[in-house]
């Protein structure tokens, strides 16, 4: 298997664009990561890109790679071997258990319409009901899931998507075209106020979706898009039956998963249960041992609060299996050295995002914004927020760990320079408060550094401080805030959720900046379409840029993420966007 080649012809088969980028891997222009992303989202298998990632050996000196990426290069390494290893497999192993049930430890929240979505916990509590498009993994690698593939022609603007036959709802329909298009009614229409309509706002509308026959749908973007498969995958895009009753809750709606909803109590608990548990053998997926999945027959979510405490005690104490969104960096330190707990990480581009509404007073003077910012000590804050478990932010929402970065300068602890600021806009100080959600620690830890560091420029912070639970009731509307963002595999799926406006001029849903800016926009947009990753780079640089000087955002840091359970659970590990992939987890009842 390492010794096969893959010849241009082949690329070019698949797209005229991958023998290119494949080019550019071999001169060392572009990482093994860059490559395996571009040669993916264009169609070609993880499995075959891996074998061209391994050929392409570079022929520039490796220390010609930018230094953001140099971290990555082992991790990218170390994928493609697993990824390798499991392709030479002769066989699936069928050590795996059916029976038990599945018990996580988290928050559990109001919720009506899955596409309105604001948190990953919301998705994954339905995630084993209803099911995606598309599937990114945990090396962040997309892959068709409903979809047996995706086709775009070669400007990105035409995207086949060809759903797998065979694919069957609870009430016995079979997933077809017609599904996808009312799903795809439902994210673009405005009424129904879902973030995803970000992602596609200025490229795609209902009128450019086709039904091609009953298992294609064809998108007719207005402009070219890269990331479409990937953001077949944003959390709230979960498929589900047009016979949905406004509340997805109730369970009445039906899905393609392995799962059906049993109780959804607020506040206390959510139970799914395997459809093969109750009779129905129409899950299209199978275990190893030819069975549907999954392999546990329930999966029971429990809420304990918003204190990350009792959800550490519960997993000591046997009482839950996993600890699920509300495992945090206390819990990663209470727990990392226990022998009966297991604990999988791995770096992302989650953050907490500091920002101000820059439609309200007195944040509508951007040097009042940027000397906020110059109060930031970040590696202090990195070091007492996150105890080191992560990586310098730069105040723009492009991480170091998205394909194609531009690296970037470190911005200095800067107290006079912000009190230039004040000055230059006739102010001799600046008092404001900031509303903090007190079950992230480290959120408050954040606020609390830049409070006592900003004190220097007679910057002088009250820090507002509330549950979790009172903080999303007023996430988007509080005038100054810290809002946890999750990770996303592309930065360019990232942006548009959060800084550009609709076709009307109005900010999209989940722009809680109110950041409207032209130039931003047009850069982003011709980004959105670039698949050359270095020309993709320079316009990142110039998007980095622009957040860094004009947008309304602190970002200090972007956090590893961890995922925690007891010894029973196997075949679980940690996501970076903290998804939980559970299909085939099983317990270990012995």
């Amino acid at each position: 298997m390492k010794e096969r080649n893959v010849t241009k012809k082949e690329m070019e088969a698949i797209h005229p664009q991958i023998p290119e980028t494949y080019e550019m891997l071999r001169q060392g222009r572009i990482s093994r990561r860059e490559f395996m992303r571009t040669a993916t989202l264009l169609g070609m298998s993880a499995g075959v890109a891996t074998i061209a990632a391994a050929c392409g050996s570079p022929a520039a000196d490796p220390t010609a790679v930018p230094a953001a990426e140099e971290a990555e290069e082992v991790a990218d390494e170390e994928m493609e071997e697993e990824m390798e290893e499991e392709m030479e497999e002769e066989a699936p192993a069928t050590s795996s258990k059916r029976g038990g049930i599945l018990r996580v430890g988290d928050d559990i929240r109001a919720v009506d319409h899955p596409a309105r979505y604001s948190w990953v916990f919301d998705a994954n509590q339905t995630r084993m009901v209803y099911e995606y498009l598309t599937e990114t993994d945990k090396d962040n690698v997309t892959h068709p899931y409903l979809l047996e593939e995706w086709v775009a022609n070669d400007d990105l603007t035409v995207w086949d998507l060809k759903l797998r036959q065979g694919i069957m709802f609870t009430n016995g329909d079979e997933l077809k075209a017609e599904h996808i298009l009312w799903n795809f009614e439902q994210w673009l229409d405005p009424d129904v106020g879902s973030s995803i309509l970000g992602l596609w706002e200025g490229f795609l509308t209902t009128s450019g979706i086709e039904i091609v026959d009953d298992y294609t749908i064809r998108l007719n973007l207005d402009a070219s898009l890269l990331a479409v498969p990937e953001q077949l995958f944003h959390y709230p895009a979960q498929i589900i039956h047009p016979t949905f009753d406004g509340d997805i809750s109730s369970g009445n709606t039906p899905g393609t998963g392995p799962h059906t909803i049993d109780e959804y109590i607020v506040g206390e608990r959510i139970r799914t249960v395997a459809r093969w548990a109750s009779g129905d053998e129409g899950y299209w997926q199978k275990g190893d041992d030819g069975l549907p999945l999954t392999y546990y027959e329930a999966l029971e979510w429990v809420s304990l609060g918003e204190d990350s405490t009792a959800y550490i005690a519960a997993l000591q104490g046997g009482q839950i299996d996993a600890i699920g969104t509300t495992f945090n960096v206390d819990s990663f330190l209470a727990l990392r050295d226990n022998a009966d707990v297991k604990i999988s990480s791995t770096g992302t581009a989650q953050t907490r995002v500091w920002r101000m509404r820059q439609d309200m007073e007195p944040w509508t003077d951007i040097r009042l914004v940027n000397a906020v910012k110059k109060t930031q000590d970040r590696q202090k804050i990195l070091d007492t927020a996150f105890f080191s478990e992560g990586i310098i932010g730069y105040d723009t929402h492009i991480s170091p760990v998205h394909p194609a970065w531009s690296p970037m300068d470190e911005p200095p602890y800067d107290p006079e320079g912000a009190m230039a600021l004040l000055e230059e806009a006739g102010l001799e100080s600046l008092d404001f408060s900031v509303s903090v959600g007190t079950g992230w620690p480290d959120v408050v830890s954040f606020a609390e550094n830049v409070q006592e560091d900003a004190a220097a420029a007679n910057i002088n912070i009250t820090l507002d401080t509330m549950p979790n639970s009172a903080f999303w009731d007023l996430w988007s509307e509080t005038a100054v805030g810290i809002t946890p963002w999750t990770h996303r595999p592309l930065a360019v799926m990232l942006l548009p959720l959060a800084y550009i406006a609709d076709s009307e001029g109005n900010p999209v849903p989940w722009n809680e900046t109110r950041f409207v800016d032209e130039e931003f926009s047009e850069i982003l947009k011709e980004a959105q379409g670039t698949l050359d990753v270095e020309a993709r780079r320079a316009l990142y640089a110039d998007l980095q840029r622009i957040q860094a000087e004009r947008g309304a955002v602190l970002i200090s840091y972007y956090m590893n993420s961890w995922f925690a359970t007891s010894q029973a659970v196997q075949d679980a590990e940690a996501h970076p966007t903290t998804y939980n992939l559970w299909r085939e987890v099983w317990l270990d009842q012995s």
